[in-house]
């Protein structure tokens, strides 16, 4: 039974997909949250995920955004349960666990209206690879979808040959009409298992409807792109990060990653589409439209993993395009129509020194208008020393394991590690973005946190990492080794291309005594005339936090909220709810809360 508040409201006051929209635009135009009030924002009501019969496992993270359709929070949480809550109260509603040891997708669930025989369906992925659709109202499954309302993603094609390969879904499928979109996670390595398939699937059914090849089979256009047989069975080229949506002309554009081994590819020759492309689709049949490669010969885990649809304002006309940029940090603004630049793009040429037997890097990259956006080398000069146990740490990491510097897109090496910026986490990762269409000002969040890998070479003539994923930090403090700034927050004018201004990201753990990661939860200056300006008006920091916020107004009370995807504490992981018109300081968990503002 729904509650009583549980009324039609206005898509404008809410907060209906991870993103806000399918645009991925994380802009809400409600303006009651302003630089003059943000500071006063109170804490109203607190939901555990952590149920009590899961005490026993721990703390677990979450990148979740939770989405809010009339009036109702649904949320995926990281103890294997998906559950729907009263906006205004934070009252559950129902709880849905995820069977075995399971657990659905970290970065959230997607809402379907329903049809005149359906009713609407609450639709999610999981860590196992399948796709599951619960009726909104109650929580049951959807009967009429797949088996009792979930299909399995592990099907023969997408299987190729290796049952028990890694299969998995990490982020929120797209909704387009009566078609589920989802994308999926496969292994890092090694380079043979799982396909990166994209797939459409009945919203009411289950049935699948359309697929797309992340590498393009026999018969298909770019199969030639593969060199001799390294398509075979090749995993990797996958859409982890979430697909985005132009749902007025039809249009789903798919950010496909890198190949495996996505840090050596002397086995993987030549251009190998669509690794490291966005590829735009006809969102209802699938078909190819056009793509864009953004990184050539991956050798860096530099995975496309944010796309924004905008509008660039250009010559007396207004574009529509889509924003896309890899881990490298390289703003690439495309005409959504067409895929092509709407900046010039340079083709510069890139370090290209490896021992790496059989390897051949690609002599250029494509560069952007946009400068890249944090740092993109290393010398050993710029080591860091700011407190003995940092400098010690550090200082052991380089010698332990034979660190030298890097210029952008260095190579991996054998006898070195290389310590090149961005890392495997970037630069830019999953979900740091916003784009406010007023302005048009594009808000991005970039890391410094760099990756020194050396290489060791397997007895099939391939690579692998020596000593698995590494970040260039002190292990202990996480302090990374170089110089600050580690974390900036950006604005981009996409009218222009330009920066317009950077903040200076400045928590890190190691540093304060709450084990805050700089992770760019941060509010800033909204101004009416001049739109953003990069001001930081409050803080509210809080451990684990790793899901941007979504901000809605309920309506029936006029409370107008900042709702937290992720906030950790020791003890459980819960959803702050932030009123303008007071309310109790006393909330369960801890009292300082992490917080980046909205647009």
């Amino acid at each position: 039974m729904l509650p009583a508040a549980v009324l039609a409201v206005p898509a404008a006051q809410e907060w209906r997909t991870y993103g806000h929209d399918y645009g991925d635009s994380r802009y809400s135009p409600l303006s009651d949250i302003t630089p003059a009030n943000v500071s006063g924002l109170k804490p109203v009501w607190t939901y555990h995920m952590r149920p009590p019969d899961r005490a026993s496992r721990g703390f677990a993270s979450s990148e979740n955004t939770p989405i809010v359709v009339d009036g109702i929070m649904y949320v995926s949480t990281p103890y294997g349960r998906v559950v729907a809550l009263d906006a205004e109260s934070g009252k559950q509603l129902w709880a849905y666990q995820v069977p075995g040891s399971d657990q659905p997708a970290t970065r959230g669930v997607s809402y379907w209206p329903g049809d005149s025989k359906n009713w609407p369906e609450i639709v999610f992925g999981t860590r196992a690879g399948l796709l599951i659709a619960l009726d909104a109202r109650t929580g049951a499954p959807a009967k009429s979808f797949g088996k009792d309302g979930v299909v399995s993603l592990h099907s023969d094609t997408v299987m190729q040959g290796f049952p028990s390969a890694a299969l998995g879904v990490t982020s929120a499928p797209v909704i387009y009409k009566n078609l589920i979109i989802t994308g999926s996670r496969n292994q890092e390595t090694p380079q043979q298992g799982a396909s990166g398939q994209v797939r459409a699937f009945d919203a009411a059914t289950g049935r699948e409807v359309w697929h797309f090849n992340g590498v393009p089979q026999p018969g298909e256009k770019f199969h030639d792109s593969w060199e001799g047989e390294s398509w075979v069975n090749r995993s990797g080229v996958n859409v982890w990060t979430g697909l985005t949506l132009d749902a007025q002309r039809g249009i789903a554009y798919l950010p496909f990653g890198a190949p495996t081994f996505d840090q050596s590819g002397n086995d993987r020759k030549g251009a190998s589409l669509f690794s490291n492309s966005l590829v735009a689709v006809d969102a209802a049949t699938g078909k190819y439209l056009w793509h864009f490669q953004v990184v050539r010969h991956d050798l860096w885990d530099y995975d496309l993993p944010l796309t924004t649809l905008v509008d660039v304002k250009k010559d007396g006309r207004t574009i529509p395009a889509v924003a896309v940029m890899s881990k490298a940090s390289l703003l690439f603004l495309l005409d959504r129509v067409t895929g092509k630049p709407i900046y010039d793009v340079k083709d510069l040429p890139v370090p290209t020194e490896t021992d790496l037997v059989g390897e051949a890097p690609s002599p250029t990259q494509l560069m952007s208008i946009t400068p890249p956006l944090g740092r993109t080398s290393f010398d050993m000069s710029e080591l860091a020393n700011l407190t003995p146990q940092q400098k010690a740490g550090c200082d052991k990491l380089i010698a332990d394991q034979k660190v030298i510097g890097a210029k952008y897109f260095q190579p991996p090496r054998v006898d070195h590690a290389v310590a090149r910026f961005p890392g495997n986490w970037g630069g830019i990762d999953w979900s740091h973005a916003a784009f406010d269409p007023k302005s048009g000002t594009y808000i991005v969040n970039a890391s410094e946190i760099g990756s020194q890998q050396m290489m060791i070479r397997k007895t099939d003539g391939t690579y692998d990492m020596r000593y698995g994923y590494q970040w260039f930090w002190d292990k202990d403090t996480h302090m990374p080794c170089q110089v600050p700034p580690w974390g900036n927050l950006y604005a981009i004018n996409v009218n222009t291309g330009a920066i317009v201004w950077r903040s200076v990201l400045d928590v890190t753990n190691g540093l304060t005594d709450e084990s805050i990661y700089s992770t760019g939860f941060v509010s800033a200056k909204i101004d009416g005339n001049s739109g953003v300006t990069g001001d930081i008006f409050a803080n509210y920091y809080k451990s684990g936090i790793s899901g941007a916020p979504a901000v809605l107004s309920t309506g029936a009370t006029g409370l107008y909220y900042h709702n937290f995807g992720r906030i950790g504490t020791t003890a459980s992981l819960g959803i702050y709810q932030f009123s303008q018109q007071g309310a109790d300081d006393q909330v369960s968990g801890s009292a300082e809360l992490g917080m980046r503002y909205q647009f």
